[in-house]
């Protein structure tokens, strides 16, 4: 069912009969469709609990069911609207992204566990967004990078920002999240945990994840949460001690160790998606046999422009990251393999 009322309202229908919800994204091509509700296991019934079960993005292989309860979803929703100072009075969320993902959806749900006003577009248009702002006085809205980056963000009292890595120098009103499926969007904004979340870092590395909004278990009943509730995220990061503040590195899949440095693709990407050739930009290893991995930059060029010159890309991320970091080459493509919501599919580069 494509975005708009009958979406919000039919998804309401079904919570008040008792059943669970599977979004699907409506820009999947049929044998796509028939591949998610096989692996999605629609024969078995859901608990009385279950209210969503939405796909993973699928970055690392064949998507998986997310079970998510009421309660994890009204939690998550109490959460974020507490740290993004929510009044259901004077504010309005605006969904225009992908519903068949957490990042899209929860916005959708959000509103309706709040009783916030809701305005819901079906996909992405950077002018119909912009005029949301004054015809359906919308002040707060989930973007990607991508989709920031074509909208007048002084329209909106708060933005927030997921999916693919933040661009540098942003807006005051945008406000970056980490979050993924399994927790039922973010959980992290611009560094703090929401309420409730408990964060710690594993001896490896990893980041890992306690609350009452994840998720309760995968379809095919796998819970990936430990006996005490603690879910590997697979990332990697720190916690600052003083502060408390969480910072995210990468996924530990994605690390990338060249001459015995370790390189993040995170902010390499963004350091050269400044870059005024550069329309968009991924940052992957390649096997070297002097370097161990080589820091490749594949590179969208922007439309009517020459390719970017390596040695102004390498002085860039030298000045803001570090040498050990630049690109050593450059791959030009005519599109960066993304999910949905913007992430890079690097299996697929």
């Amino acid at each position: 069912m494509p975005g708009g009322p009958a979406f919000v309202d039919a998804l309401q229908r079904a919570w008040d009969d008792g059943d669970a919800v599977l979004p699907v994204d409506t820009r999947l091509p049929p044998a796509a469709v028939d591949r998610l509700l096989a692996s999605m296991r629609l024969d078995e019934p859901v608990d009385d609990d279950d209210a969503l079960v939405v796909a993973t993005s699928g970055t690392s292989g064949e998507p998986k069911g997310v079970v998510l309860t009421h309660e994890a979803v009204r939690a998550s929703a109490l959460a974020t609207s507490a740290r993004l100072g929510v009044d259901r009075t004077t504010d309005a969320w605006l969904a225009c992204l992908p519903l068949g993902y957490v990042g899209g959806l929860s916005v959708v749900t959000r509103a309706l566990v709040t009783g916030t006003r809701l305005v819901v577009h079906d996909g992405f248009d950077a002018a119909r967004v912009e005029q949301a702002a004054a015809s359906d006085r919308v002040t707060l809205l989930s973007l990607v990078a991508t989709a920031l980056r074509r909208i007048d963000a002084s329209r909106f009292r708060t933005i927030v920002l997921g999916g693919a890595a933040a661009p540098g120098d942003l807006p005051s009103n945008v406000v970056t999240t980490y979050g993924m499926t399994e927790t039922g969007s973010g959980v992290v904004y611009d560094g703090e945990p929401l309420a409730g979340l408990d964060v710690r870092i594993s001896t490896s590395g990893e980041i890992e994840l306690r609350g009452p909004m994840l998720l309760s278990q995968y379809r095919d009943g796998h819970d990936p949460k430990d006996a005490d509730g603690w879910l590997r995220t697979g990332d990697l990061g720190a916690v600052d001690r003083d502060t408390g503040v969480v910072q995210v590195f990468g996924r530990a899949g994605d690390l990338i160790i060249s001459g015995g440095e370790n390189v993040w693709p995170d902010p390499v990407e963004a350091v050269l998606a400044g870059d005024p050739d550069v329309a968009d930009v991924a940052i992957v290893g390649r096997a070297d046999a002097e370097w161990g991995q080589r820091v490749v930059a594949v590179v969208v060029p922007r439309e009517g422009a020459p390719p970017p010159p390596l040695d102004r890309l390498r002085a860039a991320v030298k000045d803001r990251i570090g040498a050990w970091a630049a690109p050593r080459e450059i791959e030009l493509v005519a599109r960066i393999p993304r999910t949905a919501l913007g992430k890079v599919r690097r299996r697929d580069l």
